[in-house]
């Protein structure tokens, strides 16, 4: 299938943008009453980008993100944004938006006062801002709703609508905080999905956060963890999901299982590992990038990277015989749990491909598997 001419100038465009940086976070630390919040963070977010924070609860997000608002002043450090210092800048004077997880809508406005609310009070002309709020109105396809109270809206109607409020004052950075957070999963999915196209057509840059993983994963282009104050890993959700480069991220999105294992051969191409865990050595096809200064390491591989069959595999690396624990049949998909002979429980997610296919049920002698290249080897 051939890309038109149009879409491919606008998708080189947009990688081009999307490679400058935008909002530089040079060595931040926060302080509460001699507790460190954040401690020593650094961060590079990029114009036109799609950026989320995620971490579970007290590790930051969110501490950081008041930062960036200006509700909060740094302990140490600077906060740039489009190259200026904003650092020591009230909220007010910041060209930054937040969209708050409760929408924070007043509930004595319609729906387009909602959404001019801001622009009233910046004084802008009247005619502006009607075509300003009309504008906001098309872009969350809300038109119809304009004099309508918020209590009269869905839970996605009202996200919206706190959406174009929070982007009626054309802001460089778009603040993000919990924004699924109050609606249900379903909905949710189907929000997540609406709120990127609405910022990428508006192009405004984002920061979100999020304890949720499915929501980051889905919404960002790029993905901070944090923890105790820290960023400890930043890349793309594949990047982040595939190449963990500690226990803590690889345990954090997602499920995992995890061996803990040591070196045995280490070579440019392989590394075999050997754990008590499991019934046969593990073979690594691909060298460790990250020197390793002790033997011990730890082996992570994803549950649906791993194999569940009633046969015994032919290799004499990367299986283990167990039986089947526990199963929790999802329709697209069985999760089964397989208690190995070191007792260890390990996970599986096998796709129900066919309608009435023969499948291992509880109690079964089982074995798991895995692919040479499908794992990563970890060492904290």
């Amino acid at each position: 299938m051939s890309i038109p001419a149009a879409a491919y100038k606008k998708n080189q465009d947009n990688a081009q943008l999307k490679t400058d940086i935008f909002v530089n976070i040079d060595r931040v630390t926060k302080m509460f009453d001699g507790v460190v919040a954040v401690d020593d963070a650094s961060l590079s977010i990029r114009k036109g980008e799609i950026f989320a924070l995620l971490g579970g609860s007290g590790s930051g997000k969110s501490t950081l993100l008041r930062m960036l608002a200006g509700f909060e002043k740094p302990t140490q450090g600077s906060i740039f944004l489009d190259k200026e210092d904003i650092t020591l800048l009230p909220p007010y004077k910041r060209p930054i938006n937040m969209m708050f997880q409760s929408y924070a809508l007043f509930p004595h406005m319609t729906i387009a006062k909602n959404i001019a609310f801001g622009l009233k009070q910046d004084r802008m002309p009247k005619d502006q801002i009607e075509q300003r709020v009309k504008e906001m109105l098309e872009i969350v396809h809300m038109e119809q709703y304009a004099s309508r109270k918020p209590h009269q809206l869905s839970g996605g109607q009202r996200q919206r609508v706190a959406l174009a409020r929070s982007l009626a004052k054309q802001p460089k950075l778009l603040l993000l905080d919990e924004p699924m957070g109050a609606l249900d999963k379903k909905l949710r999915s189907q929000m997540q999905l609406e709120v990127v196209e609405i910022i990428e057509e508006v192009g405004v840059t984002c920061l979100m956060v999020t304890h949720d993983q499915e929501e980051a994963m889905t919404m960002a282009d790029r993905i901070g963890i944090m923890e105790a104050g820290w960023i400890v890993q930043v890349g793309t959700p594949i990047d982040i999901y595939e190449n963990p480069n500690s226990r803590m991220t690889a345990e954090f999105i997602g499920s995992v299982n995890m061996f803990e294992s040591h070196i045995v051969e280490e070579a440019a191409d392989h590394v075999l590992l050997g754990s008590k865990e499991l019934s046969a050595p593990i073979y690594v096809g691909h060298g460790i990038t990250a020197a390793l200064e002790e033997r011990k390491v730890w082996y992570a591989i994803r549950p649906e990277k791993t194999l569940v069959t009633v046969t015994k595999p032919m290799s004499k690396y990367n299986w283990s015989k167990g039986t089947v624990d526990d199963i929790a049949y999802l329709g697209a998909y069985s999760i089964y749990h397989v208690k190995l002979p070191s007792g260890k429980i390990v996970q599986s997610n096998m796709t129900n491909m066919e309608r009435n296919a023969d499948r291992p049920t509880w109690d079964d002698e089982v074995y798991i598997s895995w692919d040479t290249t499908s794992g990563v080897v970890l060492n904290n």
